[in-house]
This record gives C-alpha cells, sequence and structure tokens, in this order.
C-alpha cells in the first residue's frame, strides 16, 4: 500500500469510529469485500467475513482478528440466523455472466438475481427487527455503475443491481424513522476477481468495445466508502454514493442524462454530501 493510501485508510478509520458494533460482509474473502471487511476493523468493529470460499474467509478474519461464516447466498435456507445480531450489515457479494439476452442461461439468471438481490433482501430482513430494538443499524449496499446504467451482454448483472438500488432506497425509508440508514457504494470498473474472470467472456462477444473506463488496480478503494456511510446521522438517505473516475467521470449517458451531473431531483445540499468521494 503506498503512503498516501496508508494515510487515506488511517483517516479514514479514525473517522469512523465503530468500536463495539458488529458488522457483516458478505463477498468478503477478497476485491471490495475484503477492503471493507479491513476498513471495519480498523474503525474498531468486530467484523463477521461470509463467503462461499471458505478458506478466503477465513484468511481475511485471521487477519483482522474477526470470525468467518462458509456460505453460499445462492441457498437461501444457509441464510437463516446469519444476520440477526448486527449493526452495520454489508451486501457486498456478486458474480458475473456475460451473454447476449437471447442466448443467457435462465438458470444463469436466476443464480445471479438469487446472490445479488434475493439474499441482501433476506440478510436484511433478518438483521432489521434487532437493528430497530437498538435504534441503530447501517445498511452499506455495494452496488455498481451498473447499478446506475446498463452494458451489453450483462443483463442478470444489471438487473440485480438496479434492484439492489431500488430495495436500499425501500430500506432507507422504512428504517429511518428507526434509526436505520441505508445507502448504495457505486464503484466503476474495481480490478477485483469477478472483473479480472469476465474480461475474456467480454473480448468474445461481438461488440466488445476497448477503453469503456479504466479498472482501479486497488479493490481498498473501493471499500473506503464504507465505514463512512455506517457512521453517518439518522438521516435516511437512500441515494448512491457516486465513484469519481472511470465511467462515471466519461459521463456515459443513461437514457439521455449525464452520470457526472447531479440526480435530477435531490436537494443542492444533499448531492454535495451524499455523492462523496467515492473510489474508481
Amino acid at each position: 500500500m503506498a503512503m498516501s493510501d496508508t494515510t487515506t485508510a488511517a483517516a479514514g478509520a479514525a473517522a469512523a469510529d465503530l468500536s463495539g458494533r458488529r458488522v457483516l460482509v458478505t463477498g468478503g474473502a477478497s476485491g471490495i469485500g475484503a477492503a471493507c471487511a479491513r476498513r471495519f476493523a480498523d474503525a474498531g468493529a468486530h467484523v463477521t467475513v461470509l463467503d462461499r470460499d471458505g478458506d478466503g474467509a477465513a484468511r481475511v478474519a485471521d487477519e483482522i482478528g474477526g470470525c468467518s461464516i462458509t456460505v453460499d447466498l445462492s441457498d437461501g435456507d444457509g441464510l437463516h440466523g446469519v444476520a440477526d445480531s448486527v449493526d452495520v450489515l454489508v451486501n457486498n457479494a456478486g458474480l458475473q455472466h456475460v451473454a447476449p439476452l437471447e442466448e443467457f442461461p435462465p438458470e444463469r439468471f436466476a443464480m445471479i438475481l438469487a446472490v445479488m438481490l434475493e439474499a441482501p433482501f433476506r440478510l436484511l430482513r433478518a438483521a432489521l427487527p434487532g437493528m430497530y430494538a437498538r435504534g441503530y443499524g447501517r445498511i452499506v449496499n455495494i452496488s455498481s455503475v451498473h447499478g446506475l446504467r446498463a452494458s451489453p451482454y450483462k443483463s442478470a448483472y444489471v438487473a440485480a443491481k438496479h434492484g439492489l438500488e431500488g430495495l436500499s432506497k425501500v430500506a432507507a425509508l422504512e428504517g429511518g424513522p428507526k434509526g436505520v440508514t441505508s445507502n448504495c457504494i457505486c464503484p466503476a470498473y474495481v480490478r477485483t476477481p469477478l472483473v479480472e474472470g469476465q474480461i475474456a467472456a467480454q473480448r468474445a462477444t461481438p461488440r466488445h468495445r476497448r477503453g469503456r473506463g479504466r479498472r482501479a488496480d486497488h479493490a481498498h478503494r473501493a471499500g473506503d466508502q464504507a465505514p463512512h456511510r455506517a457512521r453517518r446521522g439518522r438521516r435516511p438517505r437512500g441515494l448512491p454514493v457516486l465513484a469519481p473516475g472511470g465511467v462515471h467521470q466519461r459521463g456515459v449517458a443513461d437514457h439521455g442524462r449525464r452520470l457526472d451531473r447531479p440526480l435530477s431531483g435531490v436537494k443542492p445540499s444533499e448531492r454535495h454530501k451524499d455523492r462523496g468521494s467515492g473510489s474508481s
């Protein structure tokens, strides 16, 4: 880690004091999930790392002094009791499949939605009663630029991320009066196992275009925002936290609206507070 990154991490941990809070991070064995787990541990929280890669989850948990759970999020029955007592829930786990709509396997589509949309709903549903009882809870959903716009050949991923954005907004509206906030963090391309694994498949598609946004070299930059979302005040919010750089700063159009312009219907003060510094 570079000196500037170390300084940023230390400043972020100091600003987000989460001592004694219990945090659950899904997909925490690598990439953005592992970066989130490390940042929350730096902020004093006790972190549970959940992943289907049990060995990877255990390695991260041992590194940060937390604990790990091996779970396949596509199995809804395996989630009972996992999130019942957490103060902060980080829905990060995801997977990708690249194919044209007419060739997309329905079973793969269903699995991606189960992991990336249904599992966050199930975990959130289980966590909320305890959060409401304690008068404190933070839902941090790791969304994507694809939660705000679309790309060809990624129908399941785009649908799941758009759904996660909507779920997060409903959670914000319902939970705000009870001390629970909900936010989405929307990174652009980040160099993680998920992104690296899809590059070959993407190059095989007939309309592949190079240079659609720089992939950041360090996933930890995408994890920096998570503890800050967890320490924000009692306002429900629910707005996506956009990450600068890459696809965002290129201003790719989403049905005619440039993503580097403020979200419509949001007060100027809210735009400044909720877009944050993000990561690329």
